[in-house]
């Protein structure tokens, strides 16, 4: 077998520890029936109408309970998952930077957890809704820690500001703004509920989707910050979406440099006019070692490295910032073999998300494709001479792994063809 994903693995994973099942057991992290924990705890209630699932979490732990999971399904190697959260904490600490994960990727307050433990000092959400959901979850759990949590999108108008306001008082919360009316909104929210926020100063540094667009705006916010009695100034935000995608790692240092000017223009006005910017938070897992090798960020919102992605692989290749395991893929089956030519698969639009292309087939790189089919199906061709029958699994590393991952209520932890857990996406749909 040949290709990118060559031993049906992606590149990014050959070199991966195959860690026995024994040892998986030992983290604590698998099989329910080692942590006592009964069945009905693995997923809600009402999801547990499915009698498929059942049958999946009767056999945790036992071989071959991987092709019992219901499909499409998504499916995540445990062992690579926590390989990838320990080697993101390692290079930021080595770097000398802080570690604030995006959970915007995996919306799991199972998955934020062990971030957490690796050393990340919090949490970004783009979302208001996704970080109540996992904030809930994680203090549900009896830490005694506030876990510090950054909401990376402005926030607008009297509600949202009164729930961020209301989320304050159950963590150690930041927020983002780009207008000078967003601070008096949040500091009118912040006097209604009796808590207080920390703020960083959005800024555009090229994407242009939120953030002020100069020195003089940013300025401006920071003043209005200033004055207000329940907010206080930390920083700065420069998050340069457009770059993560860049191909070959020269021509997107060049882009990141560029990019980050911007918020260097930002920042020295800034103390120059005497405020101590404290927090400069953006990159992510395209620009992660260039972030870190042009030295302006101090804080890192890292996020699809949990999980990769056919876009990031595409994009970063055996680049430093390429270098994590495809813990992530999606499991489908062969519902019909009638063609000569191609089989269809029960995986299509609603599947995945379809704004980055289309999936790859994994251990078939280079010998089969797959293709949109319509909203419930795909269509794959045969390999020559080796076509797929009927009821064969596939597996598919998705094109974009945050809005997929949206789609799904639950993703199954495994290690080789063993089913080891099952965990609730915590914040999926929680858009608002």
């Amino acid at each position: 077998m040949t290709g990118r994903f060559a031993s049906g693995l992606p590149a990014g994973n050959t070199t991966e520890p195959r860690i026995p099942i024994g040892i998986l057991l030992h983290y604590g992290l698998c099989c329910e029936r080692s942590r006592g924990r009964s069945k009905e705890d693995s997923v809600n209630d009402w999801r547990r109408d499915v009698r498929a699932y059942d049958d999946v979490l009767e056999q945790l732990g036992d071989a071959n309970s991987r092709r019992l999971i219901p499909t499409p399904a998504l499916a995540c190697d445990l062992a690579l998952l926590q390989s990838n959260i320990e080697r993101m904490a390692d290079r930021a600490l080595e770097a000398g930077v802080h570690l604030r994960p995006h959970v915007k990727s995996h919306k799991s307050a199972f998955i934020a957890r062990r971030q957490l433990a690796a050393g990340a000092v919090g949490l970004a959400f783009a979302k208001l809704g996704e970080a109540e959901a996992v904030v809930e979850r994680l203090n549900a759990s009896g830490d005694p820690s506030s876990v510090s949590v950054l909401l990376t999108s402005p926030l607008v108008g009297r509600h949202a500001a009164e729930r961020a306001a209301a989320l304050a008082s159950r963590c150690d919360l930041v927020v983002v703004v780009d207008h000078v009316d967003g601070v008096d909104e949040l500091e009118a929210a912040a006097l209604t509920v009796g808590s207080t926020m920390s703020v960083l100063c959005d800024v555009d540094v090229g994407l242009g989707r939120t953030g002020v667009r100069g020195p003089d705006a940013a300025l401006a916010v920071a003043e209005r910050i200033n004055v207000a009695s329940r907010l206080q100034f930390k920083g700065v935000q420069g998050y340069g979406g457009h770059l993560q995608h860049i191909p070959g790692r020269e021509h997107r240092r060049t882009a990141t440099i560029e990019s980050t000017k911007r918020l260097t223009g930002v920042v020295d006005t800034l103390e120059a006019a005497g405020f101590h910017v404290a927090i400069r938070s953006g990159g992510g897992t395209g620009t992660m070692g260039l972030d870190v090798e042009i030295g302006v960020l101090n804080e890192l919102q890292t996020g699809s490295y949990v999980f990769m992605d056919r876009e990031y692989r595409d994009a970063l290749g055996e680049d430093l910032e390429g270098r994590f395991a495809q813990s992530l893929t999606l499991i489908t089956t062969v519902i019909s073999a009638n063609h000569e030519g191609y089989v269809t698969v029960d995986a299509g639009l609603k599947a995945m998300a379809t704004d980055a292309g289309v999936p790859v087939v994994v251990g078939h790189e280079d010998t089969a494709s797959y293709q949109f089919f319509g909203d419930e199906q795909g269509m794959v061709t045969n390999p020559a001479g080796h076509p797929f029958r009927r009821g064969d699994r596939l597996e598919l590393v998705p094109p974009h792994c945050d809005p997929t991952v949206d789609r799904y209520d639950v993703i199954w932890l495994v290690h080789d063809d063993v089913v080891v857990d099952v965990i609730d996406v915590t914040a999926r749909g929680r858009s608002q």
